[in-house]
C-alpha cells in the first residue's frame, strides 16, 4: 500500500459492523451518568469541586500579575511584595492538591467504568443465545474486550478529565478577561466560533474513522486467532505467505483508518492555535495603541495578557480532546452494541425449579430450524425412559446433534415441546434444568486449570475422595497419578498438554463427579483411536448405569447395547427398534451399518466387560448413584 500521509486513500471502504450501533453523543453521555457516574456520586462531587477549585487558582494568577506590576513595580508599595508572595504560595499550594485529588478521583471513575464495562459485557457473552455466539468471530468479541475497551478507558479517564478542566479553566478565564476588559476580550475571542464549527466536521470524521479502525483490528484478531488455531494445516499446506499477505493487508487497512482519526486530530489544535493567535494579534495591536496614548496601564495589560495567555493551552487541550472523545465515543458504539444485545433465551421471572422423580425425557411433536424455511426437525415423537439408553444415528445433518441442543435449552423448538418428567423444560428454570443433566462431546472442553479444577467444574464445590473416585470410575486415575503435579497439574489452553483419550476421560470424569440423573453423550469416541476408544468406552459404560442417556454415535459398534436405537433423516424418525431388529428390517440403518462396517473393516463388536471385572468399590457405587 502506497505511504499516504497528508490525503486518504478513497479506495479504502469497510462496510458497517454488524455489531456496532448508532448512538449519538448526548445519548451516550447520559447513559453514562446514569449508570457509572450517579451511583459514585461522592466520589464524583470530590473530584469537581478538585477541578474547580483548579480552574480558580488559575483564574486567580492574572490578578496576582496585575497587582505586582502596579502595586510593586509602578506604586513602589513595599509591604504588597510579602502579601503577593504569600498570595502565590497558597495559590501554588491549593492547585498542586486539587490537580492531585482531581486526577487520581477522575482516574478511578474512568478505569471503574472500564471495568463495568467489561463485566457487562463478559456476563452478556456468557448468557448470549448459542446461535449468536457460534455467528461471530471470536476475534470481533476479543477485540471489543481489549481495543475498544481501552479506547473508551483513554476516553474516560484522560479526555473527560481534561475536558473538565479545560473547560472549568475556559469559563473563569474569560470571566476574568471580561471582567478587565470586555473590548479586548471579545477581540482575542473573536475567531472561537469559527474555530468550533471546523473541530465539529474533524469530530464526525475522527468517530467514523476510528469506528473503521477498530473493525479492521477485529479482523485482525480473528485471523491472528484463526492461523494459531490452524497452524499445522497453514504449514502443512505451505500456506505461510498468504497468512502473511492477508495479515499485512489488514494491518495496512487497520493504519490508513488510524491515519484519517490521526489526521483529524492532528488539524484540530493547530485550527484553534491559529484562530487564537488572530485574535491575539489584534487585542496587542490596540492595547499597544491605546497604551500609547496613556489610556491603558502597564498592571491591567499584564493581567489581562496573563489571562490570555493562560486560556490558551486548556482551548488547545480542550480542541484536541474533543477529537479524540470520538476515538471513545466510537469504541463505546461497539461495546455498547454488545452490551445491548438482545437474548431471544428467557425464562419467566417466577419459572419454578424442575422437579426430577424419575428422570423421563420426552420429545413430543418437536420441530425445530435455525433458519426460516430450512428444518432440522420435523414432528419428532421419541420417549427415553428412566435408566434406559436410547442411540441417536443418521446421516450427519439429519438432526442428531440439534436434539441434543434442544434438550439442554441452548435453543427452543419451534414446535411441539419437549419435558422431564411430564414438565415442559421451556417452563422451569434454566438454571435447574441444566444442573439435572450431563453432558459428554466429541470434542472435550478443558480449561487451563487443574486437572481437579476441570473434574469437578460447574458442579458442587471439591471433594478430593469424590474427585479421586470420578477419577477412578473414568478410568482416568491412574494417567491423572503420573502427572508432575497428579490432580494439581495444569492441563494447558484447551487441554492441550494431554493426549485426546485422556481429555476425554477426564470429561467422562466430570460427568461422573456432577452425578446428573440424565446423561447427554454427543459422539464421545469418535475422534479416538482404537486403544483410546476402548478405555473410553468401559469408563462411559460405568458412567451410564442407572442414567436416562441420549447418545449421538456414527461408530455403529458403540449403539449396540443400547435399549433402542432411533433412526433419523432429513429431521425426521423414520426407524427404531434394537440392533438386530433394525438390521433385520433392511432399512436406513441396515444401509448405514453394512456400509459401515464393509468398507470401515470393524469386523466385530468389542466384547462387553466381564461381570466379575475388578473395579474399585467407590468409584463403582460412585457411578451407579
Amino acid at each position: 500500500m502506497k505511504d499516504q500521509l497528508f490525503s486518504d486513500t478513497r479506495s479504502i471502504v469497510r462496510a458497517k459492523d454488524g455489531l456496532e450501533r448508532e448512538y449519538e453523543t448526548g445519548e451516550m453521555v447520559r447513559r453514562i451518568w446514569r449508570e457509572n457516574l450517579r451511583p459514585r456520586l461522592g466520589i464524583l462531587i470530590v473530584a469537581m469541586v478538585a477541578m474547580i477549585l483548579t480552574a480558580a487558582t488559575t483564574g486567580a494568577i492574572p490578578f496576582l500579575i496585575q497587582k505586582v506590576a502596579d502595586d510593586v513595580f509602578v506604586a513602589k508599595k513595599a509591604e504588597m511584595i510579602y502579601w503577593v508572595t504569600a498570595g502565590i504560595v497558597l495559590v501554588s499550594i491549593i492547585k498542586c492538591l486539587a490537580e492531585y485529588v482531581a486526577e487520581v478521583t477522575v482516574g478511578y471513575l474512568g478505569h471503574r467504568f472500564i471495568a463495568d464495562l467489561r463485566i457487562r459485557m463478559f456476563n452478556r457473552l456468557a448468557f448470549a443465545d448459542l446461535s449468536w455466539i457460534q455467528s461471530i468471530h471470536s476475534g470481533r468479541l476479543l477485540s471489543g474486550f481489549l481495543n475498544d475497551s481501552n479506547l473508551i478507558r483513554q476516553a474516560a479517564s484522560r479526555s473527560l478529565v481534561t475536558l473538565g478542566e479545560s473547560y472549568l479553566k475556559i469559563i473563569i478565564l474569560v470571566a476574568t478577561m471580561f471582567y478587565m476588559d470586555a473590548r479586548f476580550s471579545i477581540l482575542i475571542l473573536l475567531f472561537m466560533p469559527i474555530g468550533w464549527v471546523m473541530l465539529g466536521r474533524q469530530r464526525r470524521k475522527m468517530r467514523k474513522s476510528t469506528s473503521k479502525s477498530l473493525q479492521e483490528t477485529g479482523d485482525l484478531s480473528a485471523l491472528v486467532t484463526q492461523t494459531l488455531r490452524g497452524i499445522r494445516v497453514v504449514r502443512a499446506y505451505a500456506q505461510e505467505e498468504k497468512e502473511k499477505d492477508r495479515a499485512a493487508s489488514a494491518i495496512n487497512r487497520a493504519l490508513e483508518f488510524t491515519m484519517r482519526g490521526t489526521r483529524a486530530r492532528a488539524l484540530s489544535s493547530p485550527s484553534i492555535e491559529l484562530l487564537t493567535g488572530l485574535g491575539f494579534a489584534l487585542a496587542i495591536y490596540f492595547a499597544g495603541t491605546k497604551g500609547i496614548r496613556g489610556d491603558l496601564t502597564l498592571g491591567h495589560f499584564m493581567g489581562f495578557m496573563t489571562a490570555a495567555l493562560l486560556i490558551y493551552p486548556p482551548l488547545k487541550s480542550a480542541a484536541t480532546l474533543q477529537t479524540q472523545l470520538q476515538e471513545g465515543m466510537a469504541a463505546a458504539s461497539r461495546v455498547f452494541g454488545i452490551i445491548d444485545l438482545e437474548t431471544q433465551m428467557k425464562e419467566a421471572p417466577d419459572a419454578p425449579a424442575l422437579k426430577l422423580t424419575q428422570g423421563e425425557l420426552t420429545y413430543d411433536d418437536v420441530s425445530f430450524a435455525y433458519e426460516p424455511g430450512k428444518p432440522v426437525l420435523q414432528g419428532v415423537n421419541l420417549t427415553i425412559a428412566p435408566g434406559k439408553t436410547v442411540a441417536l444415528v443418521g446421516p450427519s445433518g439429519s438432526g442428531k446433534s440439534t436434539m441434543v441442543n434442544l434438550a439442554l435449552r441452548f435453543f427452543d423448538p419451534s414446535g411441539g415441546k419437549i419435558t422431564i418428567d411430564g414438565q415442559n423444560i421451556s417452563e422451569v428454570s434454566i438454571a435447574s434444568l441444566r444442573d439435572s443433566i450431563a453432558l459428554v462431546t466429541q470434542d472435550p472442553v478443558l480449561f487451563d486449570d487443574s486437572v481437579r479444577a476441570n473434574i469437578a467444574y460447574g458442579s458442587r464445590p471439591e471433594n478430593e475422595d469424590e474427585v479421586i473416585a470420578a477419577a477412578k470410575a473414568a478410568a482416568a486415575h491412574d494417567f491423572i497419578t503420573q502427572l508432575p503435579q497428579g490432580y494439581d497439574t495444569r492441563v494447558g489452553e484447551a487441554g492441550t498438554l494431554l493426549s485426546g483419550g485422556e481429555r476425554q476421560r477426564i470429561a467422562i470424569a466430570r460427568a461422573i463427579y456432577k452425578n446428573a440423573p440424565i446423561l447427554l453423550l454427543d459422539e464421545p469416541t469418535s475422534s479416538l483411536d482404537s486403544e483410546a476408544e476402548s478405555k473410553v468406552q468401559k469408563a462411559l459404560e460405568k458412567l451410564m448405569r442407572g442414567r436416562t442417556v441420549l447418545m449421538i454415535a456414527h461408530r455403529l459398534s458403540t449403539v449396540q447395547k443400547a435399549d433402542m436405537i432411533c433412526v433419523l433423516d432429513h429431521g425426521r424418525v423414520i426407524e427404531t427398534g434394537r440392533h438386530t431388529e433394525l438390521v433385520a428390517k433392511g432399512g436406513l440403518y441396515a444401509r448405514l451399518h453394512k456400509t459401515q462396517f464393509d468398507i470401515g473393516g470393524e469386523a466385530s463388536v468389542a466384547p462387553a466387560p466381564d461381570a466379575d471385572e475388578s473395579d474399585d468399590p467407590e468409584a463403582v457405587a460412585l457411578a451407579t448413584k
